[in-house]
């Protein structure tokens, strides 16, 4: 297999996203998790300015606001909007600010540069992603575009580890050895996750540190301090908890009895790890109010690596017990990244016990999608069978790691690195 490129220069699925909204007069707002590549981004679309657009250096101005020498220019916002209009003088201006929570009063400060009617595009991100999010929301309606910036898809994850094999994907036909390399590189993927530090580390032992620091400071740091937690244990507790019962449906009421929490205090933990990229919460969907689950949710991580940390286990994936939930959460992060805006995931529970793992939702069309660790042949789940009599989909996914192969109905059993070129 060939060895990881030195580089982290990995060609992200949202810089076309970014590229393409350049052109549009609103704030560019990239948020995200610590560590999944802002930093890195803003380095691209600079060079991309620079190099592919021609932009005159002169008009490409980037500030990392964690270096003192550019954290004073944003000291007084007279002064800096006079120093734009300087450079606009020479045609447009695109103002990259990486860190840009840590300009004072930050809200106030783009706002005011927004509104001085300037001929100047601004990309902003930072890694405090719950603090940049917070101070720039409320006032900035219609003045910003964000975009979320996720650790890497298992496409970017096979850019990194094999750019040969990822050509494969966009291929109906492969080799079987091809496909059993893929599916180990899934399988590694489902274990320790795609923040780019860890895909470009090649020991465990580094892997687990950089997941370690991640974990540490962003979650047990950043969170709980931004946020003033005050039952710090009842913090983390409640995140292991939630990596343990991945793909299962939550109770509140019995999270909060086993962490000798209120239920509000949960709710509210449950919202913070939301909004801070950590989890992604999955709705049920409903019809028949009597029939389906309309009330409990279930819970993902966005990433498996750190959902594996938080259980402080990173066993091989033939040799775990929570294997089946952990290729759930990967396939749940894979559909997540390949939704459209107006584009829709639930999942589907009768009070009878059936059920299908994901609903995609594109409109009026659903594609049901059941997900099976194992399976010895091409045969249709009772869960999606049933969903099928019920509700009609011109298309159904049974994704696993065994069988490959187009069944009867419209059903179609894939490996799990498929999964994204049958949703496009």
């Amino acid at each position: 297999m060939p060895k990881i490129e030195k580089n982290n220069l990995i060609p992200r699925e949202i810089f076309p996203q970014l590229i393409s909204h350049l052109q549009e007069p609103e704030i560019s707002l990239l948020v995200g998790a610590r560590q999944t590549g802002k930093t890195v981004l803003l380095g691209m679309i600079k060079e991309y300015l620079l190099k592919e657009r021609k932009i005159n250096p002169h008009n490409v101005l980037y500030f990392n606001l964690d270096i003192i020498k550019d954290w004073e220019f944003f000291q007084d916002q007279t002064k800096f909007i006079k120093f734009l209009k300087e450079r606009t003088e020479k045609g447009k201006v695109y103002l990259l600010v990486d860190e840009a929570q840590k300009v004072p009063e930050c809200t106030r400060f783009f706002k005011g540069v927004y509104d001085s009617d300037l001929n100047v595009k601004m990309i902003l991100s930072g890694s405090a992603s719950l603090e940049l999010k917070t101070r720039l929301k409320e006032s900035m309606t219609g003045r910003k575009r964000v975009f979320r910036l996720f650790p890497f898809s298992f496409t970017e994850f096979l850019r990194a580890k094999n750019a040969d094999l990822n050509k494969l994907l966009v291929k109906e036909k492969i080799s079987d050895l091809s496909r059993r390399e893929l599916i180990s590189l899934f399988e590694e993927y489902a274990i320790w996750g795609g923040y780019p530090r860890v895909v470009f580390s090649e020991t465990r032992e580094k892997k687990e540190e950089i997941l370690s620091e991640i974990y540490t400071s962003y979650i047990e740091k950043d969170i709980v301090g931004f946020l003033e937690i005050k039952n710090r244990l009842g913090f983390s507790k409640l995140v292991k908890l939630l990596a343990g019962q991945t793909g299962q449906l939550v109770n509140i009421s019995e999270l909060a009895n086993s962490l000798n929490l209120d239920r509000g205090t949960v709710e509210r933990y449950l919202k913070s790890l939301e909004e801070t990229f950590i989890i992604t919460p999955l709705y049920p969907y409903f019809k028949n109010f009597r029939q389906e689950i309309i009330k409990q949710n279930k819970i993902y991580f966005n990433d498996v690596g750190l959902r594996n940390y938080a259980l402080g286990n990173f066993s091989l994936f033939e040799e775990r017990a929570d294997a089946g939930f952990l290729l759930e959460n990967a396939i749940f992060k894979e559909i997540l990244l390949s939704l459209k805006s107006f584009e829709k995931v639930r999942f589907w529970r009768t009070k009878q016990g059936s059920e299908i793992d994901f609903l995609i939702i594109k409109g009026e069309t659903l594609i049901p999608v059941e997900v099976k660790l194992k399976l010895k042949s091409p045969k249709i789940p009772l869960g999606l069978r049933n969903f099928l009599e019920k509700y009609s989909a011109k298309m159904s996914l049974v994704v696993n790691m065994d069988v490959c192969e187009k069944s009867v109905n419209n059903t179609y059993f894939i490996h799990p690195y498929e999964i994204r070129r049958y949703l496009k």
